[in-house]
């Protein structure tokens, strides 16, 4: 797993809150912030460390382009909040505006931007421009690939995540608000058909407001109030190298590579198209939900059956909150990484930019993204369940979309006017019947 910046826990349990957040990682944290901000008195609760998951694991990008035009509003939200985001906490989170360039060596590859660029850059008035073949070589100095051309995000950034959610964590904690890792919620706690309280493995906390930021573990959470969350999991896997100067600052994508320039003058690679999608029971669960998405996803999903499927039959999904539960028995979700993915982006990188050639690996590790069936965020309140809310299910977009999705939470949870339509990220639509499925366009 990658080095991450341990934050020290609070030692003295709390027994209330205004609100209680389960989850240290990007979007349970930056839901914490906005509550914060807003008056309320915090408590974050943590299986592990904090950040010890996807925050820490994924690229790092903090984009516009490309995504669902769902997701467009509230990722403008919340790069306006990562721009401000080292005076907000207090702390360097590596936040950096460098641009982000995708480069296209097929005329399919190019026209997928084009489509882009057309039916979501331009409604939303993104400063998102095509490139000609001149263009994208002036973009890839030293690169022996003829590209046909590319598109490029001159305002889209980058941010360290074993940094950046850390610091978040210390400035709950600055702000007065508590944070206690190795503290598993078990679930909650009802009286007169609401939320009345977290149990923890420590003890119980009484609120009647609690945020599931949970991330892969949202659905099993769930399961044990009786409700469906249709999530499954994704193993990506990414490495860190050591430090060269290349001449190439902005973060780009291209052939089977991505690359993003770290902080400390090193860069975090990994293959644009493959991540692994390890069965488990939860696969066969919601096939008929992820059905369309496997179909759009074709080979950039690698279908692998092997000894997850047996970890995770071994779970609870069923347990008493006086009962161990199955955030307990695995503290940190820590899924290998795929050397042959790794070892492909690489190679690739290095035959087509000779100033990456002989760059030392200096670390490689993988997470698992929480996936759902069109690839959007669930951020919502759970109806059944009054003082239950729900953010998850970013499908490998959480990272960037963290800030934004924080402040929604928040707008939501205190009844405040919405900083974006939140009907795209209801949860009723994997139940209405509408079938939502990810963009085609992307």
């Amino acid at each position: 797993m990658p080095k991450i910046d341990l934050v020290t826990p609070n030692d003295v349990f709390s027994e209330k809150a205004d609100a209680v957040v389960i989850g240290a990682g990007i979007a349970g944290l930056s839901t914490a912030l906005e509550l914060i901000e807003r008056g309320l008195q915090v408590v974050i609760l943590e299986k592990g460390e904090v950040a010890c998951e996807q925050s820490s694991r994924n690229w790092g990008w903090c984009r516009q382009m490309g995504r669902d035009p769902r997701e467009v509003p509230l990722i403008q939200v919340a790069l306006a909040k990562w721009r401000s985001m080292n005076k907000r906490v207090g702390a360097e989170t590596g936040f950096r505006q460098c641009g982000i360039v995708y480069f296209a060596d097929t005329d399919a590859a190019m026209a997928k931007h084009e489509r882009w660029q057309k039916t979501v850059a331009t409604p939303h008035k993104l400063t998102t421009r095509l490139l000609t073949s001149r263009d994208a070589a002036n973009m890839a100095p030293g690169c022996l690939r003829a590209w046909i051309g590319g598109v490029h995000t001159v305002d889209d950034g980058r941010a360290e995540p074993f940094m950046a959610v850390p610091a978040m964590a210390r400035a709950v904690q600055n702000w007065g608000s508590k944070i206690f890792t190795n503290c598993a919620a078990r679930g909650v706690e009802m009286e007169a058909g609401r939320v009345t309280a977290v149990v923890t493995e420590k003890g119980t906390i009484k609120t009647d407001t609690v945020v599931l930021a949970g991330g892969y573990w949202s659905r099993r959470f769930l399961g044990n109030l009786d409700l469906t969350l249709p999530q499954i999991g994704a193993v990506n896997s990414v490495l860190r190298t050591g430090v060269r100067e290349t001449g190439i600052n902005h973060t780009f994508s291209g052939h089977k590579y991505a690359v993003r320039k770290r902080l400390d003058g090193g860069f975090t690679i990994t293959h644009n198209h493959y991540s692994v999608a390890d069965l488990t029971p939860a696969h066969f669960r919601h096939f008929g939900a992820f059905g369309p998405l496997r179909r759009l996803e074709g080979a950039s999903v690698k279908i692998r059956m092997g000894r997850r499927f047996v970890q995770e039959s071994l779970l609870k999904t069923r347990w008493k909150l006086d009962q161990v539960s199955p955030f307990e028995k695995v503290r940190v979700l820590d899924p290998k990484p795929v050397t042959s993915i790794l070892d492909e982006a690489v190679a690739e990188l290095q035959k087509d930019f000779p100033a990456y050639q002989n760059l030392p690996v200096a670390e490689r590790w993988a997470g698992m993204i929480d996936a759902m069936p069109d690839a959007v965020p669930v951020i919502d309140k759970v109806e059944p369940l009054p003082g239950l809310f729900l953010i998850t299910g970013f499908s490998g977009h959480g990272f960037g979309l963290g800030p934004g999705a924080g402040q929604l939470m928040a707008e939501i949870i205190t009844g405040g006017k919405t900083c974006v339509d939140p009907q795209p990220f209801k949860l009723s639509r994997f139940y209405d019947g509408s079938r939502p499925m990810p963009s085609t366009g992307l």
